[in-house]
């Protein structure tokens, strides 16, 4: 049997494939016929071995391919022998958490003779139904504005959000700040997570990915940085927000190129390594009076934002045309 396991959110498939491992396990104890083969480096020769081989014990075999579209060798002599392969009586399951080309004659193959279960990313609706089910396991609750404002830092990455629902949970476990339990069902003693909590403790993604949007205006490529904060807007990142984090990054930015201007070393800045690491980079684009003139051209546009002269997204338009 063959069993095909993709798609872009490689967190629910690699759920699945634990599922299979577990309910192997317990089926048979031993483990002796569990097998995991990486695929980008998998000669076909070793696997079909492997597969002919008779099992210890007699017990059914499990065979894991991991990533083996990257193998062009091993999809192509595996095709030339597929009509003995799917014939076999043991279990060999294709696990793949990069993307596929849906044209590839293999995956072709693999959708038509395996069973297949394909994951796709979340939509919005998806994602809060699934993020309120993974707080209820943990015995708490929250509350809508908080549950917007996670969705916002942290996206459809289910992997970070699953170490974001954790440092969560513990934290309003703590009797230290667990300041209110919730009365009403379905949880009689449940935790409320709100909205500060996740500004407090959550990382936002846009940490990161601005990086990007501040690169392009390092290189003058004014077109590439509007698109991109386009895609922040059209994701539903918050205009305001974003602003935010442009006027944060630059501020970095600043600070190190005035240290390494001063010739000093630039962990006085206090800032993680990694943001000193990308402040770096950036700084080595801009000569220290254009980060100033940037810095306060920033602080103009959030001035005239909050005293209503200006809309924040036009706002921000105008900042990157004008940087």
């Amino acid at each position: 049997m063959i069993i095909f396991l993709y798609g872009d959110d490689s967190y629910r498939s690699r759920e699945k494939l634990n599922e299979i491992v577990n309910h192997y396990k317990e089926t048979h104890k031993t483990g002796l016929n569990l097998r995991h083969f990486h695929g980008q480096d998998l000669d076909f020769q070793d696997f079909k071995n492997e597969l002919q081989t008779i099992p210890m014990l007699k017990e059914k075999k499990l065979l894991i391919l991991s990533n083996i579209f990257s193998n062009q060798e091993f999809k192509e002599e595996f095709l030339k022998n597929s009509d003995k392969l799917v014939k076999s009586d043991e279990v060999v399951v294709f696990y793949e958490d990069k993307e596929i080309d849906c044209d590839d004659s293999f995956f072709k193959f693999l959708r038509k003779q395996a069973k297949t279960q394909e994951f796709p990313a979340f939509n919005a609706h998806q994602l809060r139904n699934w993020l309120k089910k993974e707080f209820a396991k943990h015995q708490t609750e929250i509350e809508p504005k908080a549950l917007d404002k996670l969705i916002e830092f942290v996206g459809n990455n289910l992997w970070q959000m699953e170490n974001e629902i954790k440092k969560l949970v513990n934290y309003k476990s703590d009797k230290r700040v667990n300041e209110a339990i919730a009365s009403s069902p379905p949880f009689a003693n449940a935790r409320v997570i709100e909205a500060k909590d996740v500004k407090l403790l959550v990382k936002s993604k846009i940490d990161t990915d601005i990086f990007k949007t501040i690169d392009a205006l390092g290189l003058r490529r004014k077109s590439q940085a509007l698109n991109l904060l386009h895609q922040h807007l059209e994701k539903g990142d918050s205009p305001s927000y974003l602003l935010t984090m442009i006027n944060y990054q630059f501020r970095n930015i600043l600070e190190i190129k005035d240290l390494l201007e001063r010739g000093q070393p630039l962990n006085r800045s206090k800032l993680h390594p990694f943001v000193i690491k990308k402040s770096y980079q950036q700084a080595q684009r801009f000569t220290l009076d254009e980060l100033k003139k940037i810095y306060r051209k920033i602080f103009e546009v959030d001035l005239n934002i909050k005293t209503g002269r200006i809309d924040s997204q036009t706002a921000l338009d105008l900042l990157i045309a004008e940087i």
